[in-house]
């Protein structure tokens, strides 16, 4: 999906970093407090940039007293909200700077599943590499009826003896093609007769069922190029090309870090306490976006303990939950301004999960604030990780495409809404339970639909993003 304002024909994932940024400054709106995310305003609610006044209070206008001004509010942090579509190509353009890359590693083939070919594949031999049987039955030479020859031709044996005009030799299915054989006769096309010799039931042509040497491809012949997703296919091919090891580019180390003193690790929620749902779910679901899980730390409100584990950390991304608004204990935005990490992302226009975020900690290392709210913190990671770790690991960008909803979806006045959809032949069917903090709706979902502002009727057709366990794509395999 192209950035809005950003030229025909240019793609916002094409721009650096520094040019994305400066384009959604320039033409964002100014800055303002996140509204808390109650859906559609009520019809024929005036938007307001103040504070309402309460019902029945007096108005300036009347010459009454004027309202009570109201409590002043924590110093806002944060810069003009980034359009969802810019925080994805923003993200994805951070993980493609020439900092980020990271040098291709040598693997064994029974590692690479799922990796990124770092140098293209090229055939280390002939394919095959002798002349071979396709089929089982006998090698022939000359024209038939044939002698048949006492011995026979197996796979993975050293080359026959020579066959004469008028000769015939059994033959298994990947045999090395005894010298001056014309064709292979199949098993079902031969018989003999009572002297022995080998009949054809149909013509032979010359050649049949042979697999001449280098038919698939000649010794230094580019299979595939670099930047392929290794899939059981590519082991295959890379295995019979002749590889014991391929240069892959390695997945990036991710740490997960929870935040926050309201969280229990077992047992039911109790005394103000709740089930962290997030440790379970957010290691599995990044390793299916191609990343290596390193870590998963629980994290009190504490802001020094916040700033040690990140100055400590030498992942390429550490993801954090919680704690990017801007309330008593929300210490992410502090504790980055005390760093002096840069702000590539500071919250999106989408809902659920608007006060996500995105800073570079070093030229080479990132991290992605989701939210606390297990649904949003999903949105943060399909809007901000997601993109930044395909553009790490250099993973070929998704097709987009789109279905039409069967039902209609109510639509944020200002925001872009991601909601959980099942996918039913043609259409994509909203499903419920489509609040912050819920995750009934998502467990069942295929998908997230991109509903516009405003939002969509039914039978529009709306972008989807594909969940990555409901894809066939080893990038998207749990790995």
């Amino acid at each position: 999906m192209s950035a809005p304002g950003i030229r025909a024909g240019q793609d916002a994932e094409d721009l650096d970093v520094e040019e994305v940024l400066a384009l959604v400054n320039h033409r964002s709106r100014p800055a303002r407090p996140a509204p808390p995310d109650h859906g559609p305003a009520s019809p024929g609610t005036p938007a307001s940039p103040g504070t309402p006044a309460s019902p029945g209070t007096p108005s300036p206008a009347t010459g009454a007293a004027p309202a009570p001004a109201p409590a002043p509010r924590p110093p806002e942090r944060h810069r003009p909200a980034t359009s969802w579509a810019d925080a994805r190509a923003i993200a994805g353009r951070a993980g493609r700077a020439p900092a980020a890359r990271r040098a291709p590693d040598s693997v064994a083939l029974h590692d690479a599943l799922g990796l990124v070919l770092a140098a293209p594949l090229t055939a280390l031999t002939d394919l095959p590499s002798f002349d071979t049987s396709a089929m089982d039955g006998w090698a022939v030479a000359g024209p038939g009826p044939w002698t048949v020859r006492g011995d026979g031709v197996l796979a993975g044996h050293t080359e026959a003896a020579r066959l004469v005009d008028g000769e015939a030799v059994r033959i298994a299915t990947g045999a090395r093609i005894p010298p001056d054989t014309t064709a292979v006769l199949r098993s079902e096309h031969g018989r003999t007769d009572e002297q022995g010799r080998l009949h054809a039931g149909r013509d032979v042509q010359h050649g049949q069922d042979i697999r001449p040497r280098g038919q698939e491809c000649r010794s230094g012949e580019q299979l595939l190029p670099d930047g392929t997703v290794v899939t059981p296919a590519v082991l295959g091919l890379a295995a019979a090309a002749g590889y014991d090891t391929v240069a892959v580019t390695p997945r990036p180390r991710v740490e997960v870090y929870v935040l926050g003193d309201e969280l229990l690790t077992e047992g039911r929620p109790h005394d103000g306490l709740i089930r962290d749902a997030l440790g379970p779910m957010l290691p599995p679901w990044l390793r299916s976006l191609g990343a290596e899980v390193v870590s998963l730390r629980r994290i009190g409100d504490d802001a020094d303990t916040l700033h040690r584990a990140l100055t400590g950390s030498t992942a390429d991304l550490i993801v954090t939950t919680g704690g990017t608004a801007a309330g008593p204990v929300d210490h992410v935005h502090p504790t980055l301004e005390r760093m002096g990490a840069d702000l590539l992302v500071d919250g999106v226009d989408v809902r659920p999960g608007h006060p996500m975020l995105l800073a570079r900690l070093q030229p080479d290392r990132h991290l992605v604030g989701l939210p606390g709210n297990p649904l949003a913190a999903v949105s943060g990671l399909l809007t901000l990780a997601e993109p930044l770790l395909r553009a790490l690991g250099r993973r070929p960008a998704p097709e987009p495409y789109g279905l039409p909803l069967r039902e209609s979806v109510h639509g944020h006045p200002r925001d872009a809404r991601l909601v959980p959809v099942v996918l039913r032949g043609d259409h994509a069917v909203p499903l419920r339970y489509q609040g912050p903090a819920m995750l009934r709706g998502i467990a069942t979902a295929d998908a997230l639909a991109v509903v516009p502002p405003g939002g969509t009727r039914a039978g529009q057709e709306t972008e989807l993003l594909d969940l990555p366990w409901t894809t066939a794509g080893m990038g998207s395999c749990f790995t």
